[in-house]
């Protein structure tokens, strides 16, 4: 029985360790920058999981011995079963979110694999608005927001990735002490326009908790 415990942002990261890997073998024969590769690529591996047992934490340090393309892809695949899904929503659940929002646009939820996104995104191309879900602390957290087309690509704050860009902005709920009743400000960052893409792509979630409490404190 298969105990998930890799979430998915940390799976994309354990993606990225073994391509950095499998590039330097490719590249670069100097031993001695292989060998310091190998150890930084499995300690930042074994590192994301400090409290798994010893037989998993020998699984993922087991990268460090292969050198094959295939075994590459082989040593990923094992994991795919201790992938732990994102928590599955309902649309009600949803629409308890943004209560404001009576004519709502839910994505169709039967489509998403649960286990490779980590966070929920869709726009509203009638509203202009950009809807965002994730999960933390045990509950569920909406944000909504405007966004612009920049028709440009740039680094998303979310994945760091060079992607094309929407302008998210979002209105704080967060107020400063002894503020006026007219007191208003927006939170606004860029991200993916394919949110698909950002989800394949994220190895941190520290941006995007890091706007959650931003816009709503």
């Amino acid at each position: 029985m298969y105990k998930p415990f890799i979430r998915n942002h940390q799976y994309n990261f354990m993606k990225k360790q073994a391509d950095l890997l499998q590039n330097t073998l490719r590249t670069n024969a100097d031993l001695k920058v292989l060998e310091s590769v190998k150890y930084s690529v499995q300690s930042k591996i074994v590192d994301l999981f400090p409290d798994v047992p010893a037989s998993e934490k020998a699984m993922l340090g087991s990268i460090s011995t292969v050198e094959k393309a295939e075994d590459f892809q082989a040593y990923l695949r094992q994991f795919v079963p201790y992938v732990s899904e994102f928590p599955a929503i309902t649309e009600k659940q949803i629409q308890k979110l943004f209560p404001k929002n009576k004519k709502l646009k839910v994505p169709d939820l039967s489509t998403i694999d649960y286990r490779y996104i980590t966070y929920l995104s869709w726009v509203d191309i009638s509203t202009n608005k950009l809807f965002l879900v994730y999960h933390q602390n045990g509950q569920f957290i909406g944000i909504e927001g405007k966004y612009t087309l920049t028709s440009k690509k740039s680094f998303c704050f979310l994945c760091n990735r060079f992607e094309e860009l929407v302008l998210f902005s979002a209105v704080s709920k967060t107020r400063p002490a002894k503020s006026s009743p007219d007191y208003y400000k927006s939170v606004g960052n860029y991200l993916c326009m394919d949110s698909q893409a950002c989800n394949k792509n994220i190895t941190d979630t520290l941006a995007l908790e890091k706007f959650i409490a931003a816009v709503v404190g």
